[in-house]
């Protein structure tokens, strides 16, 4: 299986770079996807949302499945 740096992970962290948690809704993490898309949108709107924006590309390109 494809660990931290894969190119799964990279696009992940590209799609999350666009929308925030849309890179973890593609490596199949609903939750985390849902909690840091309205964590961002929320924030958004106090002009803090980049920082959401920014730890949901970090997630999603440091992400390793357990196996």
């Amino acid at each position: 299986m494809a660990g931290q740096g894969s190119g799964g992970n990279v696009l992940a962290a590209l799609c999350s770079f666009f929308i925030p948690g849309l890179g973890q809704l593609l490596q199949g993490r609903l939750l985390i996807a849902i909690v840091q898309f309205v964590m961002a949108a929320v924030l958004w709107f106090f002009l803090l949302g980049w920082a959401i924006h920014l730890w949901s590309i970090i997630d999603a390109a440091r992400y390793k499945p357990s196996n």
